[in-house]
This record gives structure tokens, C-alpha cells and sequence, in this order.
């Protein structure tokens, strides 16, 4: 085919195309999905999901089970967001004896009407050092909560929570307010630290939590006992509040939007590779099929008809349940069962082109069945295929999905599936977590819907005795 040719027929069903309404829906979001992924490492906020979504430790400054940070346009009581700070106004000290003291001080803007969770400092280090934290409140306070002496460090991240560390001294500045009767009658563990830090200092501040809002500096040192062999770098504070992230997180503290966004592309990959495969043997098995005839023919049709009788669902539980499951292993097994469903169409189809002239005209030229069939049937075939290829990509993308939902997914990536059988597993429904379930399930009905959108517009435009106008 010309390339003029190949044009002309482009246009032509592109301008069919247009009149689809439900076809240029599904296209548009199609193209957004493609945006998504081409610009993820981007758009994601936490940049490393797809290699540590299971990592306790890369998701441990965030809250547990916290809802959306939009939750807090309808609440009453605003909730502080999860925020990091990593701008930091750096300043160097020379002591006596060679030492140097740096200094980091990180301004937080705090304008809730709840505390924060916990205040977490993060710094690499090199060499023995000890850190202090020292907080500056709104009201010209200042209090030194945690020091520790971190030693022999060679480039390892040191952590250090205000909420842990700083116990003691914030419970000896609520000693400063409240009277020794009323001491007597808490616990260290009736109140939390960052209740508080961000609380008006005054009496009865332990018992009924008023906001101190304003610019909070949070303040990190690190001396530098022998600057020449120890250093600090890449400093930042995570302020974990109720309220965390686009969608919130689960129960294992992951960023829920950060496991969509990289389940996004799996999505496509399982849909699209899957079905273009599939539909790819199945237009070949129809035209060989009605080309041949005869015993050959009906060899292949009672082929046809067992893998088309067997259930698929069943048979991808037990293989993964068998087998250690990947997503190119499950993709492989729906490809032998869902190559079926463009056979008979085709195969009707094919027995139509075969009694054409130009069929007819190739055989008396001598030409091979195989040129026959590649060359002269198979193009004028595939074009209609394309139909029956957006309209499977729904079926593969819903069975990765319950087979991840059993808990048999491929546990190397992050799948939509899979986000739905951890909410499953921490009984989210019970919980009233519905940002663990609606979302997951919510972009697998879109995208399937999305490709039936076009694989039904396109089934009208390519199939003439569809067309409606």
C-alpha cells in the first residue's frame, strides 16, 4: 500500500471517527492515560514507588490510614497536611578547638486546628556527630527537644523524631504552665508531644488543645568534631499531619495516588500487549482456517471450540497459584485463551475474500497460499480487527485485576489489583477507609470503559453492516 493510500484511508476514518461521540471520549481520555504515563517520574510525588512500594522504611514518616488532604475543605476541624520541607537556610560556625557547627532552619507555616503527628528531621551523615533539635515558636519560645551522638556514619540517613526523642523536654516545658496537681493526673502517654509544641502555652493547655499558629522554625545542628572526615548533607524535615497526599494512604502508610499513577502503565501494558497478541493469532487462525477448508477446517474449528469453552478465570488461579506469578506469565496465559475471540468473525469474513476475483486470479498466476494469505487477505483483515482489540483490552486489564485481588499477582509492581487486595487484607470497608477502595476500582471501570467506548465506535466504522448512517 502507498503511503498516499494509507493517508487517504486514515483521514477517511478519522472523519467517521469524529461523529462518535462515545468513540472521542474514550479516545481523549486514552491519550490523557498515555500522558500519564510518557510524563510519570514527574507527576509522582514519591519517586521511588515502583521499586520500594513495599518498603516499611521508605513510607515511614507518613500517617497511617490518613484521608485526602481535600477532606479538609468539608471538616469542621482542619487537619494539618503532610508536608516535607527541604529548603533550609544554612549557617557555619567555627568553635574552639577546630570544631564547626552547622545549622539548618526550616520554616513551617502552621494553620490548623489539630497538631501534628510528629515532626521528623532526616540528614545524611559522615563521621561522629552530635545532632541537636531545637524548636522556635510563634510566641518567641524556644526549646531544645532532642539530642543524640551519632557515631562512625558513612553516608547512612539519620532519623530523628520529635515525637520519640522529644518527649522529655516537652513534657519539662508543660511543667513551666500547668500546676503539680494537675501534672499528677497525666501520664506521658495521655498527651503527645506535638500537642504540646503547637499548643498556647498557658495553664490547662494539657487538657484542652488551643492552636498556636504562626511560622514555626525547625531547627537542626550537627558539630562537626573533625570537619575534615565528617560532614552533613541533604537535610529535611517531613511534618506528618492527619491528612496526607491526592488520595490519602493506607494502613502501611503508602501514598495510595503514587501506587495509581504507577499502576497506570501496568494497566495498559497488560491490556494492549494482551490483546494485540491475542487478537493478532486470532485473525491468522480465522483466515488460515476459512482459506484451507475442509479437514483442515474443521481440525481447527473443534480446537477452537475446547480452548473457547474453557473458562479463564479458573485456570489463571490455579497457574499462579502453581507457578510463582508474573505479570508476563499471566499475560501469556490470557493470550492462549483470549486469541479466540476474533476467530469466527474473521473466518466469515475470510471466506468471502477468498471466493474474490483477484483471490481467484492470484491462484492461476501460481502464487503461494502463504503470499495468499499474508499479502492479499491478511491486510484487508486487520483493520477490522482493531475493533476486537480495544473492545479485550477491558477483559485482560479486569482479570490481572482479580487474580492481583486473590492475592496471586505479581508482587515486583503495583497494580491496581493489588491495591485493591491490600484493602481487602486491612479490612478497609470495616475501617470506613473508602480511599483504599474507590479509587482502584473506580480507574478499572474508566479504563475499561474507555476501550469499549472506542472499540465499539470503531466496530461501527469498520464492520459496514453496522453503520449506522
Amino acid at each position: 500500500m502507498k503511503f498516499a493510500d494509507a493517508k487517504y484511508r486514515v483521514l477517511e476514518f478519522w472523519d467517521e471517527f469524529k461523529k462518535e461521540r462515545s468513540g472521542l471520549i474514550g479516545l481523549a481520555i486514552l491519550v490523557l492515560s498515555l500522558l500519564v504515563v510518557i510524563f510519570e517520574p514527574v507527576i509522582l510525588p514519591w519517586k521511588e514507588v515502583n521499586t520500594k512500594w513495599r518498603s516499611i522504611d521508605y513510607w515511614q514518616d507518613n500517617s497511617a490510614s490518613a484521608p485526602p488532604a481535600w477532606t479538609n475543605w468539608f471538616a469542621k476541624l482542619k487537619s494539618p497536611v503532610t508536608v516535607r520541607l527541604e529548603s533550609a537556610k544554612k549557617e557555619e560556625c567555627d568553635l574552639d578547638g577546630g570544631v564547626k557547627l552547622v545549622t539548618y532552619t526550616f520554616n513551617y507555616n502552621y494553620n490548623a486546628d489539630k497538631a501534628p503527628l510528629d515532626v521528623i528531621f532526616h540528614v545524611t551523615g559522615q563521621g561522629d556527630i552530635p545532632f541537636k533539635i531545637v524548636i522556635e515558636r510563634p510566641d518567641g519560645v524556644t526549646i531544645e527537644l532532642v539530642q543524640r551522638f551519632e557515631q562512625a556514619l558513612s553516608g547512612q540517613d539519620v532519623r530523628l523524631s520529635i515525637d520519640n526523642d522529644g518527649r522529655e523536654s516537652a513534657f519539662s516545658f508543660l511543667k513551666n504552665y500547668e500546676p503539680p496537681e494537675a501534672l499528677k493526673r497525666l501520664s506521658n502517654k495521655s498527651i503527645r508531644t506535638d500537642d504540646i509544641l503547637f499548643n498556647t502555652a498557658r495553664a490547662g493547655m494539657a487538657e484542652n488543645f488551643a492552636p498556636l499558629r504562626g511560622t514555626y522554625k525547625l531547627i537542626l545542628q550537627a558539630m562537626l568534631l573533625d570537619p575534615g572526615n565528617s560532614s552533613v548533607h541533604k537535610p529535611y524535615v517531613v511534618v506528618t499531619g492527619s491528612v496526607s497526599g491526592i488520595l490519602g494512604t493506607d494502613d502501611s502508610k503508602r501514598d495510595l495516588f503514587s501506587g495509581l499513577i504507577a499502576g497506570l502503565k501496568w494497566a495498559l501494558i497488560i491490556g494492549l500487549l494482551t490483546s494485540a497478541i491475542s487478537v493478532l493469532i486470532g485473525v491468522i487462525y480465522g483466515i488460515i482456517s476459512a482459506y484451507f477448508g475442509g479437514t483442515v477446517d474443521t481440525v481447527m474449528q473443534f480446537v477452537y471450540m475446547i480452548v473457547n469453552s474453557m473458562p479463564v478465570l479458573p485456570v489463571l488461579i490455579v497457574i499462579s497459584a502453581i507457578f510463582k506469578p508474573s505479570i508476563y506469565m499471566l499475560i501469556a496465559v490470557m493470550v492462549i485463551f483470549f486469541w479466540t475471540g476474533s476467530v469466527m468473525t474473521v473466518r466469515s469474513m475470510a471466506l468471502q475474500i477468498k471466493e474474490e476475483t483477484y483471490i481467484e486470479a492470484a491462484k492461476a498466476l501460481g502464487a503461494k497460499k502463504s503470499r495468499i494469505i499474508f499479502r492479499h487477505m491478511v491486510p484487508i483483515l486487520i483493520p477490522y480487527s482493531f475493533a476486537s482489540m480495544a473492545l479485550s483490552v477491558p477483559s485482560a486489564i479486569v482479570y490481572e485485576s482479580s487474580v492481583s485481588l486473590l492475592g496471586l499477582g505479581d508482587a515486583t509492581i503495583v497494580t491496581w489489583g493489588q491495591i485493591l487486595h491490600d484493602a481487602m487484607q486491612g479490612a478497609a470497608i470495616l475501617k470506613g477507609i473508602w480511599w483504599w477502595i474507590l479509587p482502584p476500582g473506580l480507574l478499572i471501570a474508566i479504563m475499561g470503559m474507555t476501550f469499549a467506548f472506542v472499540g465499539f465506535s470503531m466496530d461501527k466504522i469498520l464492520h459496514p453492516k453496522l453503520k449506522t448512517r
